[in-house]
């Protein structure tokens, strides 16, 4: 297989998962409401519950993969073992069975959290195997790169025919267009991972073998630069929330363009696009650090031309594209410093805590999610905002605050952060005495076969 067939192959990991993740994040909650039968606390009480068991599913799923040693690699089995769990709890989630309201609540709970679980089996793994998968760092920018148009598809294919492929299917049912469009997407989901693992293979071997320690052990194998990450997951996560959330507020209250709204979607998705395809080039003369100084300064500058420009079509559009830009940006980097975190952990420390790293970050960005949505409720609330009124001129600069000034300090916590990331300098010495190691490590398993 070429070298594109094994980015393509790595990448659409992110798309199987995103058919799914997409569609839960946008239409679950409207499913339950609207065609399940639950009401709407019980069914954000739920989601609240679950993030706290998806959150030691996430830590327990990485805790296994640093655990793994097969011939198929560390993270490459899950693809094949997860696939067709990760289809079937798709087709019992959006199942509604004819049970009491009470059996539907448990019946909710449980398939909702064996869904999330599903998703993390494949998704840890996904977000664990790139320095595994080649030492080139170059390489591993263009992957990166590769997974996260991926990713950006996957959320065009939801946002674009999930409604109407619920209609025709569900030809006035909607409980059986929503199980017959989410069958089918948990369907091309299995079979998109049954080709990432036949794409892939883990060819960069460990310099430390993992058998038996203790999450105390393993934490100790984290580094400064490690929780750096985390805490960059958690701005930009939130900046990703904020941006999302409030931009149909903004639009819809403040400009009162409305029917700018399907425009601003598209935009919000496909305006990241040049900049993942162009990052990977960017990225050999320029260093992460300084890209992603870059791409916060975008994103505020296109931020700024939205607020100055708030009466031009021409300046709002130009700010959307803009800000997309920045946070497509940003998104990549973030994702991108990650193997070379992996990598800091088995040159300082001696540890191989990939897995622990790729839940934590996981931990952090549904955290964020989370008080992010948490905060900007109280917010509005604070301002005196009321659905479907014309709001206050207390509720408008409340919403301008959240849609424009917010992500201005997560902007600014993200360049401070970055300030203090170091990988760029290390990395050619990290390669360098990762792969003496390697070759040290073979040289003495062939001495013993021997």
């Amino acid at each position: 297989m070429g070298k594109w067939g094994k980015r393509i192959g790595y990448g659409i990991g992110d798309l199987g998962c995103n058919l799914v993740f997409s569609t839960m994040a946008s239409y679950l909650m409207v499913f339950y409401t609207d065609v399940f039968g639950i009401t709407a606390a019980a069914a954000g009480t739920m989601m609240l519950i679950t993030k706290f068991i998806d959150a030691i599913t996430d830590t327990g799923m990485g805790l296994i993969v640093d655990r793994t040693h097969t011939k198929w690699g560390q993270g490459r089995p899950y693809f094949l073992f997860g696939a067709v769990p990760f289809a079937l709890f798709t087709f019992m989630t959006f199942f509604i069975p004819d049970i009491s309201t009470g059996g539907k609540m448990v019946w909710a709970y449980v398939t909702y959290c064996l869904l999330c679980t599903a998703y993390t089996v494949v998704n840890i793994p996904l977000n664990t195997i790139v320095p595994r998968l080649t030492s080139d760092v170059h390489e591993r920018n263009v992957l990166v790169s590769t997974r996260m148009i991926c990713a950006m598809a996957g959320t065009a294919i939801v946002m674009s025919i999930t409604a109407p492929l619920v209609r025709f299917l569900g030809q006035g049912n909607e409980a059986r267009g929503y199980l017959l469009t989410m069958t089918i997407y948990g369907v091309v989901a299995m079979l998109i991972f049954f080709v990432t693992f036949a794409s892939t293979k883990e060819v960069v071997p460990l310099t430390v073998r993992k058998e038996h320690s203790s999450l105390k052990e393993d934490f100790k194998g984290l580094t400064g630069q490690a929780w750096i990450l985390f805490l960059l997951n958690l701005f930009y996560f939130s900046l990703y929330v904020v941006r999302s959330t409030t931009v149909i507020y903004y639009f819809k209250y403040n400009l009162g363009k409305t029917e700018w709204l399907s425009l601003v979607g598209v935009l919000g998705i496909l305006s990241g696009l040049p900049m993942l395809l162009i990052l990977p080039l960017l990225a050999k003369r320029f260093s992460k650090k300084n890209l992603m100084f870059f791409s916060v300064a975008l994103y505020i500058m296109g931020d700024l031309v939205i607020y100055g420009g708030k009466n031009s079509t021409f300046c709002l559009l130009l700010g959307l594209i803009i800000t997309g830009l920045g946070i497509y940006g940003i998104f990549d980097l973030t994702f991108a410093m990650q193997p070379d975190v992996i990598d800091y952990s088995e040159y300082q420390k001696k540890a191989s805590v990939s897995g622990l790293i790729a839940a934590l970050q996981g931990f952090f960005v549904k955290g964020g999610m989370g008080l992010t949505s948490f905060v900007i409720g109280i917010f509005l609330k604070k301002g005196g905002y009321v659905a479907n009124a014309v709001q206050s001129a207390k509720a408008l600069s409340y919403i301008e605050i959240c849609f424009i000034w917010i992500p201005v300090v997560l902007c600014i916590a993200i360049i401070i952060l970055t300030c203090f990331y170091r990988l760029d300098d290390l990395r050619d010495e990290m390669t360098d005495e990762l792969e003496e190691r390697r070759m040290t490590e073979t040289m003495c398993t062939a001495e013993v076969v021997a």
